[in-house]
């Protein structure tokens, strides 16, 4: 079975479904290449997509470690070279709870460091994640 279907919306937009679950995404270019910024642009999406797995997978670790993440945040923010236009870096910020163990947080910074997305992306975007712990 397929991830996602999508069409062309036309005005620089797509629209995604999901097969499994039939949850939509719309796509729109960004400003500064001809769109009206209203969604997220594709490269908006990779760059979130850095931040949710990284999340997802510190979640998963966290269960294993009987540790309790809900609330924790994280902000992402994208970096966009010019020649060729491509992303060139990501940066997340973490904000976790700050009882975690010295061991709880090289456990759970690993994880986000390693997750699926952060290993497929190319090796040219550079990833700059901080880890903050608060509360």
């Amino acid at each position: 079975m397929n991830t996602a279907t999508a069409r062309y919306a036309g005005n620089l937009r797509t629209e995604a479904t999901h097969t499994a679950s039939g949850n939509t995404i719309l796509t729109d270019a960004p400003v500064d290449n001809h769109g009206r910024g209203e969604a997220f642009s594709p490269t908006d999406l990779v760059s979130a997509a850095l931040g949710s797995c990284m999340m997802t997978i510190m979640g998963i670790v966290a269960e294993r470690l009987n540790v309790d993440l809900t609330n924790a945040t994280y902000d992402v923010t994208k970096h966009m070279a010019a020649e060729p236009r491509r992303i060139r870096q990501i940066d997340v910020q973490f904000q976790l709870p700050a009882t975690l163990s010295s061991k709880e947080r090289a456990t759970l910074e690993n994880a986000a460091r390693t997750c699926p997305v952060a290993l497929s992306l190319n090796p040219e975007i550079r990833q700059e994640v901080q880890f903050e712990y608060v509360g």
